[in-house]
This record gives structure tokens, C-alpha cells and sequence, in this order.
């Protein structure tokens, strides 16, 4: 057995046309690659980077294992896969999450950030699966953290109030991942870590220092395009075309009339040789030069280059990149770089066919060994294993038997998510919300929140952060609803204000009232959905009556702020209000000309009358004097405990007997007055006849 330093890492690129088999071993920051083995297809046994015939791809592999394990000396027992990104789906999102409050934050913080995004990316994109394959989430990676919005390179151990991230998940179909576990336990090997074609590459061919740029990286092999994109330090997309090596063997095997094995050969020395001679499906020998084999796949090349330039923009964000960086086999075909460089709108030297040239931290100890680019992604896969040691689990949830991808950091959130469980069945519940408008603006109440899932793992208590492993049982019941909103008129904030207004010159305050859907309602009204509620800054005449438990005759006279109103007029803010009681109606005729008698000697005998009823007989009461002003002239009043306005006509000399006008005008204080009004010392009244 050979005595190496490193654990040994077994990694197969299982290929379109080819299996890739490296042994190697890490020590600090070098691989050293131990051995290499190449093995074709004997037959299409994979199409477009995916397996058709499981056992024919297993028997392959395991003639790779073979020849890798006699010489290395040792069993392989475990090996290293990636799978090819034609059916690969990945979804980018965004994800926050606010503490309330400065926080330090902490590696679980950070795990719970990721969880919450992988499941956020798994919502939206069971929104847009469109077919009938169930996927698996086989990974992700975080493009960009964030502290309180701003971007933050490890977020562990800062104070942070808000934490986000930008993350792209990666999906599989179930099939994919069966057939790939299938063909290699035909070869007696386990799944020790599975990672994605592209992953894999960008390993080898773009090293961290590098992905501060923006470049891309085409993986061209047999059957797809693999691509990534990296920028400010991260990788940013995944993409696929499935298009690829075996489209320009299959253009040649038309022209020349050769099977597929042929006319792969035949491509392949036409990048080496000016000729290359070789046996039609007739045995008849034939010889074609390498520039008319290059003219038969140009219309290929251009279409698929013209694809892969629209991918790398639309992942980038339609713009082009800065460089290309190309790798596999299908890449090295002549008029490729040019063409894609041509297609991206760069210079033709920034667009490269990368081998030993990104292999600076590589060490072959095989003498013949191969350094080309077709060895990037078979090494990349053996990296990987050192990123993330990674494979498929089974648990049992809810008694349903799962595969999860283990990640080594599984919760029980991953199993419900791939269990299909109802998101909102693992977090407490609100009630139904109630929708209502208050002052025109649309509100909401939210119902109360229910209890949380009840979760265990083993039988024993657990939540969704609880971490799960191999065969863990896995028992959820579903969280409960809380009860619907419910609000009163009296819980609303609006609720409890007043008005102040004056009526008969005493200040009366007023609760403002809550019309519903057109109708007055109480404080303890229960509001309902798509209710219309108003609170209102005024009220009528009539209401202020109503509050003030008064009854308003038909004869008596409204004043607000000193105009005559009705029982509707509205009432606002720091506004008057006067009702009188009227028994004098003789006045009220002479004043708004409602009617005057038909003679003066009439009005003269009424009024008299009416004088002579309003005088007061001795109360009682202690006598006072007033000093008022009567047409600008101050008049003193003496003898009573009080004085109505009619007083005021034993003072002045105001002849009734002969009429000066058409009516008698009483004013108070600039507005009209009352006979029995009450008037105290400073009051201003003007008395004279109406023209």
C-alpha cells in the first residue's frame, strides 16, 4: 500500500461521454492529485448529462475504480459525485430578519437566517415548477450578508438590529439523484459527498482572489454547458444550456456517414492534425481536412455560443461579463473562444480555454499525468469534499420516509419543507384579520396568534432549529389558529375626543360620535369586516338637544354664532348655540318683519301689555344696580335683584306711539335680543326702528 500523508478523496466526474475517476489528497492549501482514469461510454448509455442506462454507467464505473484502486493499493470504498446541471434549478432571494432590538449575533442567528431563506426559495419556487418531478433542495450559497441593510462579509459577532442575505438555492429532481446513487452502489461505492457540476469547477478555475471580478466560467462537456458567474467576491449564478460537445460530433457524424464513436474521434483530431482519415458506414476509407470538418460545425459552434453568451448575460444581469474562463472538452473545439467572445461583445483574449493554468495549487504525482482542462471539474468534485461533506439522509416525519440532502446542519425545518408540511403549520397562526375604514383610511386588526407546532424528535421535545440526523423520527402536529380580530368603537384611538361649544352662553362639552356605514353608533359597537366607520367633528342643533336632553318648540327661534339656523345646521368647535323660549311674539314679528299689526295704535297697546306682564313683582331678592350702554348712552338700572333686556324700556325715552319705521329692532351685544333675556352690568344694546 502507499503511504500518503492525507486522506485519501475519491471523486468521479460521471460524464455525457466520459467517466473521470481522481484519487487524491489535501495538505494545507495544495491537493495532490495521487492517480487519474478515463473510461468512455461504450455505448450512449448517457444522454445530455444524464443517466439512461443505470447498470451499463455502473459498470463503467466500477472498471474506473478498479484500475484507481490497483494503483493507489487501497479499496475505494466512498466516493465523491456531482451532478450535471440540465436539470438543475436554482431560485435567488433575499431574506431578513429584525431582533427588535441591538443584538450580538451569533452563529445560530446566522443558520436560522440561512434556513429561512432556503425556505423561502423553496416556496417560490414550487410556484413556478411546472412539471410533475419532485425536486430536492441539494444546497445553497450565500451570495451576500447583510447588518442593519448594509453589506457584511461574516456577520458573527456583531451588534446588529436587522440581518439579511442573498442566497441562491439549488434544486435536483429525485430521479437525477436515485440513478446517480443507483450506478455508482452498482460499483460497491457510497455517496460521500454530493455537490453540482458547476460548484465543482469554479473550485478549481476561479479561486477565491478572483471572484471579486466578474467573470464566468463555461463548463462545456458532452451533453451541457455548465456556467457560473462571480462578482464582488461571490458566486452570484448558476446557469445550463443543454447544449454541447455531442451536438459537433453528431453534425459530423451526418457529414462524413460515420457512427457517433467515429465521429467523436474524428473531432478530436481535427484539433491536433491538418487531416484526419478515417472508415465510412460503408468500410470505404475516407479523409477529410480538419478545415472543412471546422466548416461543418461552425453553424453549431456560432448557435451554441450565441446560447451560452444569452445565458451568461441574463445571469448576469443582461450585461455582459469582464472574462470567460472555458473548461471540459467541448470548449477546446477551434472557432469556440473566438466565437463566444464574439457573442459577449469582449476582446477575443479574455475569453480562454483554462487547464494548467488555473492548476497553480495542484500537485500530479502520476509522471503522465493529465493537466488539461478536462480535468478541472474531476478535481473541483474531490475539493468539494473538504467544503462540504455532503449526501443523502432518510427520516421518518410524521411517518412519511424522506430523503433529505445532509448538509451536515440539518433541522427539523429541512424535513418539513421536504416533507411538503404546510409552511404556516409550523408557526403559530393568527385569527382572521378585520378589515374596516376609519376617517377614509383603510385599517387592520389582526387576529390573535394561535399555539406553536408541536414538535418532537425521538419522542423527545424539540422545536424547528432542532437539529436531525439519520433515521430520526420525526413527529409534528400542527399549529392552531388564534381567534378572529375583534374592536369596538371604544378601542379605537379616535375614540373619547370632544368638542367644547356654547350654548346660551354656557360652555357644554360634547363627545365626538362614530357614524357606521351611515348610522350612529356607540362606543360599544362591535365593528365588523369592511365596516366604514367616521368619526365626526360636528354636530346639528337637533343632536345638541338631543345630548342635552331639550325639546325644541317649532316657535322658537335658533341662533348659531348669532345667525338665525334650523334644528340641521351644523354645530362645530368653539361655535354658539341660543334657542329662546319666545313668549313675546309681537316682538318677534316687529323684529324679522314676519308681520307687523295692521295699526301702530295696536302694536302700541300689545306691547304695552306685554311691558307691563314682564315686569317682575318683589322677590324678595336684594336690590343691585347695573350700568349698561343703550344707543351709545350709559344708562344705570336700579331697584332689582336682577334685569331682563325689557328693563331697559323704563330708562330710555322711546316713543311707540309715534312709529319711525316698519318694525322695532332689539339688539345685545350685536345680535338680536330677547325681551326676557337676562342682562348684566357692561352689556352694549341698541334699540331704534327698522326703516
Amino acid at each position: 500500500m502507499m503511504k500518503l500523508p492525507g486522506q485519501l478523496v475519491f471523486g468521479l466526474d460521471i460524464g455525457t461521454r466520459s467517466i473521470v475517476g481522481t484519487v487524491g489528497y489535501r495538505i494545507g492549501e495544495r491537493f495532490h492529485v495521487v492517480a487519474q482514469c478515463i473510461k468512455e461510454h461504450e455505448t450512449r448509455a448517457m444522454l445530455d448529462g444524464q443517466i439512461h442506462d443505470i447498470h451499463k454507467v455502473g459498470i463503467t464505473i466500477n472498471e474506473v475504480k478498479t484500475t484507481l484502486e490497483a494503483k493507489v493499493g487501497r479499496t475505494l470504498n466512498e466516493v465523491c459525485i456531482a451532478a450535471a446541471g440540465r436539470v438543475l434549478r436554482t431560485v435567488t432571494t433575499s431574506v431578513e430578519y429584525e431582533f427588535g432590538s441591538d443584538k450580538e449575533v451569533t452563529g445560530e442567528d446566522i443558520y436560522a437566517l440561512d434556513s429561512m431563506g432556503v425556505e423561502k426559495a423553496y416556496q417560490e419556487f414550487l410556484e413556478t415548477n411546472d412539471t410533475e418531478m419532485k425536486f430536492y433542495c441539494v444546497g445553497y450559497s450565500v451570495v451576500r450578508y447583510y447588518m442593519n441593510h448594509y453589506p457584511m462579509g461574516n456577520l458573527e459577532g456583531h451588534k446588529a438590529k436587522v440581518i439579511g442575505a442573498d442566497i441562491i438555492a439549488t434544486f435536483l429532481p429525485d430521479d437525477v439523484v436515485d440513478g446517480l446513487h443507483k450506478a455508482v452502489g452498482i460499483a460497491g461505492l457510497e455517496v460521500a459527498n454530493l455537490t453540482l457540476e458547476p460548484i465543482a469547477a469554479i473550485q478549481v478555475a476561479i479561486p477565491e482572489m478572483y471572484r471579486m471580478l466578474n467573470i464566468a466560467l463555461v463548463d462545456v462537456g458532452a451533453g451541457t454547458s455548465d456556467i457560473s458567474i462571480t462578482k464582488d467576491g461571490s458566486i452570484v449564478a448558476y446557469g445550463m444550456i443543454p447544449t454541447a460537445g455531442d451536438s459537433l460530433t453528431e453534425v459530423i457524424a451526418r457529414h462524413c456517414l460515420v457512427d457517433f464513436t467515429t465521429a467523436e474521434m474524428i473531432k478530436r483530431e481535427a484539433g491536433s492534425k491538418d487531416s484526419v482519415e478515417y472508415k465510412d458506414i460503408m468500410g470505404l476509407s475516407q479523409t477529410i481536412s480538419s478545415e472543412e470538418i471546422g466548416k461543418v460545425v461552425e453553424p453549431v459552434i456560432k448557435d451554441m455560443t450565441k446560447q451560452v453568451a444569452d445565458k451568461i448575460k441574463e445571469l448576469n444581469g443582461d450585461k455582459s461579463v469582464s472574462a470567460v474562463f472555458v473548461v471540459g472538452g467541448g470548449g477546446k473545439m477551434p472557432g469556440y473562444t473566438e466565437n463566444l467572445a464574439d457573442e459577449l461583445g469582449i476582446q477575443k483574449e479574455r475569453v480562454a480555454v483554462r487547464g494548467e493554468e488555473v492548476m497553480q495549487s495542484i500537485e500530479f504525482l502520476e509522471s503522465d499525468a493529465k493537466k488539461d482542462s478536462l480535468m478541472v471539474t474531476p478535481i473541483g468534485i474531490c475539493l468539494t469534499f473538504y467544503e462540504q461533506s455532503n449526501s443523502f439522509i432518510f427520516v421518518y416525519f410524521n411517518e412519511q420516509r424522506i430523503k433529505l440532502y445532509d448538509n451536515n446542519k440539518l433541522a427539523v425545518v429541512d424535513a418539513a419543507m421536504q416533507a411538503e408540511f404546510a409552511n404556516d403549520g409550523l408557526f403559530p397562526k393568527r385569527g382572521k384579520e378585520l378589515n374596516y375604514v376609519v376617517n377614509g383610511k383603510p385599517r387592520i386588526t389582526r387576529g390573535a396568534l394561535g399555539e406553536s407546532a408541536t414538535i418532537t424528535v425521538n419522542g423527545k421535545e424539540a422545536d424547528i432549529y432542532t437539529e436531525v440526523h439519520a433515521n430520526d423520527n420525526i413527529k409534528v402536529i400542527e399549529s392552531t389558529a388564534g381567534e378572529a380580530a375583534k374592536m369596538d368603537i371604544n378601542q379605537l384611538p379616535e375614540y373619547g375626543a370632544t368638542m367644547c361649544v356654547e350654548v346660551n352662553e354656557k360652555k357644554v362639552e360634547l363627545p365626538e360620535f362614530a357614524l357606521v356605514n351611515g348610522q350612529l353608533q356607540s362606543g360599544y359597537y362591535s365593528i365588523q369586516e369592511n365596516d366604514n366607520i367616521e368619526f365626526i367633528n360636528y354636530y346639528t342643533v337637533r343632536q345638541i338637544a338631543e345630548f342635552m336632553d331639550v325639546i325644541i318648540k317649532e316657535d322658537m327661534n335658533i341662533y348659531v354664532n348669532n345667525k338665525l339656523a334650523t334644528m340641521d345646521t351644523k354645530v362645530y368647535e368653539n361655535f354658539s348655540v341660543i334657542w329662546t323660549m319666545e313668549e313675546l311674539q309681537l316682538s318677534d314679528r316687529a323684529i324679522y318683519d314676519d308681520g307687523i299689526p295692521d295699526t301702530f295704535e295696536d302694536l302700541q297697546e300689545e306691547l304695552s301689555e306685554e311691558l307691563q306682564e314682564a315686569l317682575p313683582e318683589d322677590d324678595g331678592m336684594i336690590p343691585l344696580s347695573i350700568q349698561v350702554t343703550v344707543n351709545g348712552n350709559p344708562i344705570r338700572l336700579e331697584g332689582k335683584g336682577e334685569y331682563v333686556f325689557v328693563d331697559v324700556f323704563q330708562y330710555i325715552d322711546f316713543d311707540l306711539s309715534s312709529p319711525q319705521g316698519t318694525g322695532i329692532v332689539t339688539d345685545l351685544n350685536g345680535r338680536p335680543a330677547q325681551y326676557m333675556e337676562p342682562i348684566r352690568s357692561g352689556d352694549v344694546i341698541q334699540i331704534y326702528w327698522k326703516d
